[in-house]
C-alpha cells in the first residue's frame, strides 16, 4: 500500500515537471522577438559600426578598405569635430544645472508637508507638458517666437522700449546657445521633478516624524535626510542625463542646422552630416560613432565610481 502511494506521488511530481517544463518553453518563445530584433537593430549595427570606423569607406563605394586607427587620427584632429564636442557639452551644461536646481526645488515643495501645496497632481501634468510635445513642434514654436524681425519676442522687446531695432536672434552665437539650452530645460525639467519626487516619497516617513521630534526644520530634513538618501536617484538623473546630452540633435539641428558659426552643432548633428550629406563619409561618421560610445561609457563609469567613493568614504566615517 505504501510502496503504491510513493509511486502515485513520484508520477504526480513527474507531471508537474513536464508541465513547468512546457511553459517554460512557451516563455523562451515570447522572449524570442525581443532578441531577435536586439540582434537584428542594435547588436549587428553596432558592430557594424566599429567595423566601418577602420576601413576607408566612404561615398557611394561598396568595397571598404581597412585603414586602422587612421580614422581615429583624423578625427582627433578635425577641427569641426572638436567644436562640436565642446558645444556638446556647453548646451548640456547649461541646461542640466537649473534643470535639476529646479527639479529638486519642486519636488521639495510639492513633498513639503508644511506646504501642503494643493493641486499638485495639476502643476505635475502641466510641468511634464512639454517633454509629450514632439521635437518638430517644439522647434517650430521657438523659430516663431524669436523670428527675425517681427516675431513676437522682438515685438514685445520693441514695444516695450528694451530694444531699439529688432534682434536677428539666430545669428547670434551667445543667444542661440542659449535659446537651445532654454529648450532642452523646458522640455525635460518636468520629467525630473517627477523622478525625484518618486525617489522623495519612497523614503520611510519614520525618519522625518524622529527629525521633527528633535526640533528640525523642513529645510534641515531636506538637507540631512532627503539629500544623502537619494544619491542613486540623483545618479541615476544625471547619468540618463548625461547620455541624453551626448546625443543631443533633434532641437539644434531643426532650429539652426547647428549654427550660427557651428555654435550648436552637437556630435550627433556632425554624425548625421557626415553620414547623410554631402560626400556621405561613412567611415568619419563611424568613428565619430564609436568616440561618443566611449565617451557615454567613460563618463557614465566616472559619474557613478565618483559617486560610489563618496558614499563609501562616508560610511568608513560613520564606522569610526
Amino acid at each position: 500500500m505504501a510502496t503504491t502511494t510513493t509511486t502515485t506521488t513520484a508520477t504526480g511530481k513527474q507531471k508537474r515537471l513536464a508541465k513547468r517544463k512546457n511553459h517554460d518553453k512557451w516563455g523562451y518563445v515570447f522572449m524570442a522577438p525581443f532578441f531577435l530584433f536586439f540582434l537584428a537593430f542594435n547588436f549587428y549595427p553596432m558592430f557594424y559600426t566599429i567595423y566601418l570606423s577602420f576601413t576607408d569607406l566612404a561615398g557611394w563605394a561598396t568595397e571598404a578598405n581597412i585603414v586602422g586607427f587612421r580614422n581615429f587620427q583624423n578625427i582627433y584632429n578635425n577641427m569641426l569635430f572638436r567644436r562640436a564636442v565642446s558645444n556638446t557639452f556647453i548646451l548640456w551644461v547649461v541646461n542640466f544645472i537649473p534643470q535639476i536646481v529646479l527639479a529638486f526645488l519642486l519636488a521639495y515643495w510639492f513633498t513639503s508637508r508644511r506646504l501642503n501645496l494643493k493641486g499638485i497632481g495639476f502643476f505635475k501634468s502641466l510641468f511634464y507638458l512639454p517633454n509629450i510635445i514632439t521635437a518638430a513642434s517644439v522647434a517650430v514654436i521657438f523659430s516663431s517666437l524669436f523670428s527675425y524681425p517681427r516675431g513676437p519676442i522682438n515685438q514685445f522687446l520693441l514695444s516695450g522700449g528694451l530694444v531699439d531695432s529688432p534682434v536677428d536672434f539666430f545669428r547670434s552665437v551667445v543667444m542661440t546657445r542659449l535659446i537651445v539650452s532654454f529648450i532642452q530645460f523646458w522640455m525635460w525639467y518636468g520629467q525630473t521633478t517627477i523622478v525625484l519626487q518618486a525617489g522623495i516619497l519612497g523614503i520611510d516617513e519614520n525618519l522625518f516624524d524622529a527629525a521633527r521630534v528633535d526640533g528640525a526644520t523642513d529645510w534641515q530634513s531636506f538637507t540631512k535626510i532627503t539629500m544623502p538618501l537619494m544619491k542613486p536617484i540623483t545618479l541615476y538623473v544625471l547619468i540618463t542625463s548625461l547620455i541624453g546630452g551626448l546625443q543631443m540633435f533633434d532641437i539644434p539641428y531643426l532650429l539652426t542646422g547647428g549654427g550660427p558659426q557651428q555654435s550648436v552643432e552637437t556630435m550627433i548633428t556632425f554624425i548625421y552630416k557626415q553620414a547623410f550629406q554631402g560626400g556621405r563619409n561613412l567611415n568619419v561618421a563611424a568613428t565619430a560613432s564609436v568616440v561618443l560610445l566611449l565617451m557615454t561609457t567613460a563618463f557614465s563609469l566616472l559619474v557613478f565610481n565618483s559617486f560610489r567613493t563618496r558614499s563609501s568614504k562616508q560610511i568608513k566615517k560613520g564606522v569610526k
